[in-house]
C-alpha cells in the first residue's frame, strides 16, 4: 500500500476529483493548506503599505491506493494539476504498512479495493 500527497493549485482539484471517481478512485481526503517554495511571495499594497503574502493557499490531497495503482493516480494528478509554471505544487509517495476499517476492522488492501470504474450512459 502507498500513501499519495499531493499539493496542487486550488483550480487543478476539480479535475483531478473528477478523473478520479471515473477511474474508480473515490476516497480523497481533501485539506486547504498553505506553504511556500520556488514560488516566492506575491506583493500586495493595502492602504498604501507593500506586503509580501509567502504563503501561498494550495490544496493537499491524500489518497492511499494498493501499489499496483499508484502510477494511475500519479498521472491523472499531473495531467490536470500540471501547467508548467513554477508554483504547480508536489506529489509524495509513501509507504503504509496497515491499514484498517474501522466499521469493520477489517485490514490490509481489502479496504483499498478500487471502485469500478463509471461507465457512460448507453442512452
Amino acid at each position: 500500500m502507498k500513501k499519495i500527497e499531493a499539493f496542487v493549485r486550488h483550480e487543478a482539484f476539480e479535475p483531478i476529483r473528477e478523473e478520479m471517481l471515473e477511474l474508480g478512485f473515490p476516497s480523497l481526503t481533501i485539506t486547504e493548506v498553505k506553504g511556500s517554495g520556488r514560488q516566492k511571495g506575491i506583493v500586495e499594497t493595502y492602504r498604501g503599505a507593500q506586503l509580501t503574502n509567502h504563503l501561498r493557499p494550495k490544496i493537499k490531497i491524500e489518497c492511499v491506493v494498493e501499489d499496483g495503482h499508484v502510477d494511475t493516480v500519479v498521472q491523472t494528478i499531473l495531467k490536470h494539476a500540471r501547467t508548467g509554471n513554477v508554483g504547480d505544487g508536489k506529489i509524495f509517495v509513501m509507504p503504509v504498512e496497515a491499514a484498517y476499517r474501522v466499521r469493520t476492522g477489517e485490514s490490509g488492501d481489502l479496504i483499498l479495493q478500487a471502485h469500478e470504474p463509471e461507465q457512460p450512459d448507453a442512452s
